[in-house]
């Protein structure tokens, strides 16, 4: 049972995680708002496309760093502490975005340019293995029974503002300033912005004491020496359910937040400015719509919610995918369609890959799962969309890779996932497994 808190610390608990989330995004977000522009000034200027696709490269290489980041802050975060964890997690991405922002282009520095771009983003990419699950146990573990969802929506929610917040800023300067300007020291401000954003972050999340579950962990002396291995040992099946599904999030979240900028303008023509508006306002749906879909995940269950999110990921992409090239109203509707179908999902697998782990090995199990999916098909999404585009010749390519995924987690929600709306957040690994069905 959640112990009874007051709502002005849950108010503390809720701003501290979504603060600091936001910064985390936005660093992430501030990468793809200028993902163009940093194909032209990182690598040679001999092929367009090819280095666009080298961009992506780096976006995706970032994502190798995330295993790593998942198994050493997951463990850190079970033997040490959610809030331990989440401070270190914020360190990490504010400094390497920082650092982007200051980084030498290639006409500068040359071929050491892009390599000290690649290894930033794996400094970036490590910290997000990190973050997203543990800022997700962190207020789930907070949160009263029966409303966990609404309280989680805090992350999903900022997530979406931290990608409003970069494409809005990208929007502004791209808008404001020449292109000479954008390319001699535009492009850097979103990265710079990330000293003063950290330091916000890191100072609440120190404001705010560890979770009840956390806490009661280590007042019975049941910190788990080996979360990592018994995670993997005794919660494999929750591990698997939780990548199979996530799989559609991941690609989902990735080409509506990331790919949909570029490929606006480099592939179907729009401006610069047209391209970073329609992601302001697709992400602006996804962040109200989290709203909506908490309410109706505590209200009817993460499976039926989950089951709604896949199927429309079969059945909406290729309509949304003509819409976006009717037009710049049918590209605001087509994008703005499939970022609500990621808050859905969104919404119920932040709650559910809480529930689903048992408290010992909580942040270790879920940063697994989750992590591998981002890994192996989020990072990898902007890459795979431009190169299907550019091998098929089809603009719509993109929309096939979405089905084809989405039918994948369909299957495994139908097959192999279990409601975890009650399950209780303090049972220990000897419980019955939740999320899977026996």
């Amino acid at each position: 049972m959640t112990p009874q808190l007051s709502a002005a610390v849950r108010r503390k608990v809720t701003m501290a995680s979504a603060i600091g989330n936001f910064v985390e995004w936005f660093d992430s977000a501030a990468y793809a708002v200028m993902s163009a522009t940093i194909a032209a000034l990182f690598f040679p200027d001999y092929d367009k496309a090819a280095a666009l696709l080298a961009t992506w490269a780096i976006f995706a290489g970032g994502f190798v760093a995330r295993p790593l980041g998942a198994a050493f802050f997951g463990r850190y975060g079970d033997r040490l502490g959610r809030n331990r964890m989440l401070a270190l997690t914020i360190l990490t991405m504010s400094g390497a975005t920082f650092l982007i922002g200051v980084l030498p282009t290639y006409a500068s520095w040359g071929v050491a340019a892009p390599v000290l771009l690649f290894l930033l983003r794996c400094a970036q990419g490590f910290s997000t293995g990190g973050e997203y699950t543990g800022a997700s146990a962190f207020i789930v573990e907070y949160a009263p029974e029966g409303r966990r969802a609404r309280f989680a929506a805090a992350v999903p929610v900022t997530v979406g503002l931290a990608s409003v917040a970069g494409s809005g800023v990208g929007f502004l300067i791209t808008s404001t300033v020449t292109a000479e300007a954008l390319q001699s020291w535009g492009w850097r401000i979103p990265f710079l912005l990330a000293a003063p954003l950290g330091a916000i972050g890191l100072y609440l999340r120190s404001k705010v004491e560890d979770t009840p579950v956390f806490r009661s962990l280590e007042q019975h002396d049941e910190v788990e020496p080996a979360p990592l291995r018994e995670a993997v040992r005794r919660c494999g099946r929750q591990i698997a359910t939780l990548f199979g599904y996530s799989i559609t999030n991941a690609v989902g979240y990735y080409l509506v937040s990331s790919y949909m900028i570029a490929y606006m303008s480099e592939e179907l023509g729009y401006s610069k400015s047209q391209a970073q508006l329609t992601n302001v306002v697709s992400m602006l749906a996804y962040s109200v719509a989290c709203v909506f879909a908490a309410v109706a995940s505590d209200r009817f269950g993460r499976r039926p919610m989950l089951i709604a999110a896949c199927a429309g990921f079969v059945l909406l992409p290729l309509p949304a995918f003509w819409l976006m090239g009717s037009g710049l109203g049918g590209a605001l509707v087509g994008t703005s369609v499939l970022a609500m179908l990621v808050s859905v999902i969104g919404t119920s697998n932040v709650p559910a890959l809480v529930e689903m782990f048992p408290a010992k090995v909580r942040a270790s199990g879920s940063a697994i799962g989750y992590t591998a999916a981002y890994v192996l098909f989020g990072g990898t999404a902007p890459f795979a969309a431009t190169g299907l585009v550019e091998a098929a010749g089809n603009p719509i390519a993109p929309a096939f890779y979405m089905v084809a995924l989405a039918a994948v987690s369909l299957v495994v929600v139908l097959t192999s996932f279990k409601e975890t709306r009650g399950l209780a957040l303090d049972r220990g690994v000897d419980a019955p497994a939740g999320g899977v069905r026996a």
